[in-house]
């Protein structure tokens, strides 16, 4: 008996001899991220203050923030984000609102595509809208078809607003995604009483629905505006000339001109902006409990 337990004893003493320590297991993922990711970054950092006379200066960043493209890049970029991220948050509420709390035949379903059009990419989305509203598309055939006119009416997908419309179109899922989770976990008895005490629909919205719906509306808002911030598949497929935002500057820059100095500083302000904004989103989930 004595001579198993002190084979028991030393089996345990050698495996905590041999036990790897917890941080070693870490090391492989941090190295793989660190040259898939953080390596090409650095030198994207590192290209932006290199100019092509040589040597190392803040030159590229001085002339690319004395640009007036980069000036009107950023306010494109910035309104642009900003007013999808809005549009995104009004639409998005109201349809998680009908979806969750208006009965209609097929509503699950609905919430269930929600789900796979996430995993659309963004120039999908866009494609669908030229094939409506683009020059040649549905609705100027049939206005031409219909009126005999050269042109149909419906010419605002390459400007600004077209750009606004396919964003809000794409990314609205992304708040309504949240927002029905949130939803699914709502006691309806607060609605009910609510309902009872004679409150009115709108009243019960704002006064009920609108506080739970508070840290979904948070995270899924921050969420779409750092995306919107850096979308360029969108943007490139509307065939918006007048419209340069901060992704597309970069490869305006690389690309078209090849002035990698300068890409690399326009990628280095959006890539401050992103990460600026995510832990933004960050602290606001950790504050509303999202």
């Amino acid at each position: 008996m004595a001579s198993v337990v002190l084979g028991t004893r030393a089996g345990k003493a050698a495996t905590s001899r041999t036990r790897i320590p917890r941080f070693v297991w870490a090391l492989p993922p941090v190295a793989l991220l660190g040259l898939v990711f953080l390596y090409p970054l650095a030198l994207v950092v590192q290209q932006s203050v290199q100019p092509d006379t040589g040597g190392t200066s803040l030159a590229p960043y001085s002339d690319v923030f004395a640009s007036e493209a980069f000036r009107e890049a950023l306010g494109t970029t910035v309104w642009l984000a900003v007013g999808a991220t809005v549009g995104c948050l009004v639409l998005g509420f109201a349809l998680a609102l009908v979806i969750a709390f208006v009965p209609f035949p097929g509503g699950k379903a609905v919430a269930k595509f929600i789900d796979v059009f996430l995993s659309f990419p963004s120039f999908l989305i866009t494609l669908a809208l030229l094939f409506i509203y683009g020059t040649k598309g549905m609705a100027n055939g049939i206005w031409t078809d219909a009126t005999g006119a050269a042109d149909g009416p419906f010419q605002f997908l390459t400007t600004p607003w077209g750009v606004l419309l396919a964003e809000i179109t794409y990314f609205t899922p992304f708040v309504m995604r949240p927002l029905l989770a949130a939803f699914s976990q709502l006691d309806t008895a607060q609605l009910e009483v609510a309902s009872s005490l004679g409150a009115r629909p709108l009243r019960v919205v704002r006064q009920v629905i609108l506080p739970e719906a508070l840290p979904a509306l948070a995270a899924g808002g921050s969420l779409v505006l750092v995306m919107c911030l850096n979308e360029f598949g969108i943007v490139l497929f509307t065939g918006a000339k007048g419209v340069t935002t901060l992704p597309m500057l970069v490869y305006s820059k690389a690309i078209l001109e090849s002035d990698y100095p300068a890409a690399c500083v326009v990628a280095v302000v959006n890539i401050a902006i992103s990460v600026g904004l995510y832990g933004i989103y960050r602290v606001v989930s950790r504050r509303v409990g999202a």
